[in-house]
């Protein structure tokens, strides 16, 4: 699996020119045929993305001969500089990334093989960015948005827009739809209308939701052909479609570790907990740290709610070791807590930094990673002593999903972001959750607690968008 899936993969960026650069402080990696020219697509992001995410759109123009130029917002990926200012104003954050956007589009027009043409792509958040770039700028040629939503867009603005939703994105399938509704009431889904210049096309990805739309065939295709009318071309290259690939790739790794682990040093597992105090070990934390979190929680951090999350952790796992009574804390058997920490980090870590997002650090980002440990670790010891046998596990999990949940809503207006970095954990949980498993049942709960401690700090690290009020 894992020897196919890098041959796939590797496949996909076959005849290319990668060339990483740094334009200011924004780091961007261009991609073109050799020897060829060809219209210039400058590629955003998503919140909490990285130009790794967009790389099968990023691939597949490239293949077509167009010249594409993909970078890491503020804040974002191996961009150093944390977003600042007002997030809740057009004028605040928002601007500061358009203008971001406008400085690495000037810099990719001056690009050798670049044009002539310019058109602007991204996803989620960059949609919003993108459409407002293209409108001060007056030179754009067409903007492509991924999973839109923009309230820039007019009914001449911008003058050559097209929309990709995934079938299970309903709000921003209806956002789509009324863009196009804006030029022509009648607008239906896969149908292109224009009037006086402006033209609009809304098409749905089948079968897929706001990730799944990055790597679907229908999305791709659509915009390379969205960007082929736009300039005259017919391209013949391969649409790259990593998905699948992605995922047999990791899969494959998680597998592998399962005889990895049992080379490992054997240990004592210790008694099962009592099903009374699992209940209590569960309930309690659940119903008390969002309370006591919120309110002792203040932003010490310049990330995004690390911080809370740091706090949230360390008390919810602190709480569940007292009343599960483990102390001392688990022994560690260091040789099997390496061994995990190095195949989530090196084997599995660096295939997702290579193929799909980006998972190593800048500088600026180990002393978050180091913070995040502090209530990753304690919390992952626990978890890890709690949660043995299926249903339990499933039952101990779905406690600390719900106890964020409450928080966040407890406190929307400084824990919103909270939400929004879930599909992190739970994907942590269903995708890494099997390493720790394997390791404590062959070297006891402590080394699985804290090597997942180090990877889940780890990943929340590199996830969170570096942040600055003012």
């Amino acid at each position: 699996m894992i020897a196919l899936s890098v041959w796939m993969l590797e496949r996909g960026r076959s005849g290319l020119v990668q060339q990483a650069m740094t334009i200011g402080t924004t780091p961007a990696t261009l991609y073109q045929l050799p020897g060829q020219a060809g219209p210039l697509v400058v590629v955003a992001h998503g919140f909490a993305g990285s130009r790794q995410l967009m790389r099968a759109y990023s691939l597949t123009l490239a293949q077509s001969g167009y010249t594409v130029l993909a970078f890491d917002f503020e804040g974002h990926g191996r961009n150093p500089v944390p977003m600042s200012g007002d997030v809740d104003a057009i004028e605040g954050t928002t601007m500061r990334l358009v203008d971001e956007t406008r400085r690495v589009l000037e810099v990719g027009r001056t690009l050798p093989g670049a044009g002539p043409g310019v058109a602007l792509l991204g996803h989620s958040m960059a949609t919003d960015i993108i459409a407002r770039a293209a409108i001060a700028d007056g030179n754009v040629d067409a903007v492509v948005g991924i999973s839109m939503f923009s309230q820039a867009v007019t009914a001449d603005q911008p003058a050559r827009l097209l929309v990709i939703s995934g079938q299970y994105e309903g709000i921003l399938r209806a956002a789509a739809l009324e863009m196009a509704r804006l030029v022509d009431p009648a607008a239906v889904e896969g149908e292109t209308v224009g009037t006086d210049g402006t033209t609009r096309r809304a098409v749905v990805a089948p079968g897929v939701e706001h990730v799944g739309v990055l790597y679907s065939g229908t999305g791709l295709r659509e915009a390379r052909d969205w960007l082929d009318a736009t300039f005259g071309r017919t391209s013949t290259g391969p649409v790259v479609q990593p998905g699948l690939w992605i995922l047999l790739l990791l899969a494959g790794i998680v597998a592998l570790f399962r005889p990895v682990a049992r080379l490992l040093p054997v240990t004592d597992a210790g008694p099962d907990v009592p099903l009374r105090r699992f209940l209590a070990a569960v309930l309690i934390p659940a119903l008390a740290v969002p309370v006591l979190a919120v309110v002792v929680y203040r932003p010490f951090l310049p990330v995004l709610v690390a911080d809370y999350l740091m706090i949230h952790l360390a008390l919810f796992g602190v709480l569940q070791l007292a009343i599960l009574r483990v102390w001392p804390l688990p022994r560690v058997v260091w040789v099997a807590a390496g061994a995990l920490v190095v195949w989530g980090l090196a084997v599995f870590g660096l295939a997702i930094d290579r193929y799909a997002a980006s998972f190593v650090p800048t500088v600026e980002r180990l002393g978050i990673i180091a913070a995040l440990a502090v209530g990753t670790v304690p919390f992952m010891l626990a978890d890890a002593t709690v949660a043995r046998g299926g249903w339990r596990r499933g039952v101990a999990r779905l406690g600390f999903i719900a106890s964020l949940t409450a928080a966040a809503f407890m406190d929307m207006e400084r824990l919103l972001f909270v939400l929004i970095i879930l599909p992190v954990i739970v994907l942590f949980f269903l995708v890494l959750g099997p390493l720790g498993r394997w390791v404590a049942r062959q070297s006891g709960a402590g080394a699985a607690g804290l090597g997942l401690g180090v990877i889940l700090a780890w990943a929340l690290g590199v996830s969170f968008p570096l942040f600055v009020a003012g």
